[in-house]
């Protein structure tokens, strides 16, 4: 939702000032890129040089700088046009007031004022100024004028009293502006589970029966739903891959049959399913307590059959819209159809090892989209990012039909 983002940081002189460290970090890790604006008493709070080395961005403070043997200056309207979106966090009563009747006497003011993206907000006082009638004014006209007030808590505050007026905390900033910017999306109030990467199933405490699948895929998935909207479970077998996006609950597995509990664990409570995980068919019968020693010149495991997923999750489908992967080599048209069909799915997704370019450790993927309908697209060779759009958008425009 925030990957590829220009949010503008204004930063004003508040006690929760120092909090916006950990939000610019968050911003970042969410894929924003981030400006930070300071007024001039907001330093005594916060480290310009600490935003400066989390943003990977100078810290601005004032319309001039100076420099030994130069002169230039931060222009407002370009901060302005630059932003994607502007958060104001902390945001005092002066503050407050200053941008409800225009005054302009500081940097951060003057770029508000000149800003044409969303503005967010964040009230930061004590409890006596939060609800004096002057504030409660400032934030229903900053609301008239299109800013989106993001609600501050209540807790203690630095005075030592407690009520409202606590700032909200950064993981909840980041959130209500997700939330925010989501609403409206083609899957806004949808949740989709995912299921990605591999299984593990152990041999002995060091050993496994794995396959070579990364995750990727049901990564990018779950990565384009949520930029869709969605509040998104991603279950995923052992990967290297993370996800910073606040819509996207990662649940981490290791086994088939913990993959098995965790899908029907959420199954009841989505709407999309996408089958993803690259799940073992076998695992063996026994696991050994300890180090299989390298004795014997031959070692002989027994395999049993793994609960299947996907096919138990089609026996359980009510109104979920539910999608599976086949993996082929030979005969894939007929193949993915039969288990379409067999595992009670809307759609199916075929990947062919013999095309090049696809497949598992890969970067790019090619795919055949199969419906229930016997409706076949097949699109060419694109990266797994794109691959996950053209997935999705064929998934909505089958829902939304």
């Amino acid at each position: 939702m925030l990957g590829g983002k220009n949010i503008l940081l204004g930063i004003t002189g508040g006690i929760a000032a120092y909090k916006t460290t950990f939000l610019v970090r968050l911003l970042i890790k969410a894929g924003a890129k981030v400006k930070v604006i300071l007024t001039p008493s907001a330093a005594s709070f916060v480290s310009p040089l600490t935003l400066a080395t989390l943003s990977k961005n100078p810290v601005v403070s004032s319309f001039v700088n100076e420099e030994e043997g130069s002169i230039d200056w931060n222009n407002h309207v370009e901060l302005g046009l630059w932003a994607d979106l502007m958060i104001i966090a902390p945001a005092t009563a002066n503050t407050l007031s200053k941008m409800t009747s225009g005054t302009c006497d500081n940097l951060l003011l003057a770029t508000y004022l000149s800003a044409k993206c969303p503005v967010f907000f964040a009230p930061a006082m004590d409890l006596d100024m939060y609800n004096h009638p002057s504030s409660k004014a400032s934030f229903e006209k900053l609301q008239e004028f299109g800013n989106i007030m993001i609600p501050a808590a209540s807790g203690e505050l630095a005075s030592g009293l407690h009520g409202e007026g606590r700032m909200a905390e950064p993981e909840d900033i980041l959130q209500f502006v997700v939330e925010h910017l989501s609403a409206g999306l083609p899957l806004s109030g949808k949740k989709v589970l995912i299921t990605a990467g591999p299984t593990y199933e152990a041999i002995d405490p060091v050993r496994f029966i794995g396959n070579h699948s990364s995750g990727r895929m049901g990564f990018e998935l779950g990565a384009a739903a949520a930029a869709l909207g969605a509040e998104v479970i991603l279950i995923s077998g052992p990967t290297h891959l993370q996800s910073s996006d606040p819509l996207i609950t990662v649940v981490p597995v290791i086994s088939a049959e913990e993959m098995f509990q965790a899908a029907h664990q959420y199954f009841d409570q989505v709407d999309i399913a996408i089958a993803a995980a690259a799940v073992a068919d076998y695992r063996p019968e026994s696991v050994a307590d300890q180090k299989i020693k390298k004795s014997d010149p031959e070692l002989i495991i027994k395999l049993v059959k793994n609960k299947d997923v996907l096919r138990s999750l089609g026996e359980k489908k009510k109104d979920q819209f539910l999608v599976g992967f086949a993996l082929e080599t030979e005969n894939e048209l007929e193949n993915a159809k039969a288990k379409l069909k067999k595992k009670n799915l809307d759609a199916i997704i075929l990947n062919s090892l013999n095309d090049a370019g696809a497949g598992f450790g890969k970067e790019t993927n090619k795919i055949t989209f199969i419906d229930k309908n016997s409706e076949i697209k097949t699109f060419a060779l694109k990266t797994k990012a794109a691959v996950a759009k053209d997935i999705l958008n064929e998934i909505i425009s089958r829902i939304h039909a």
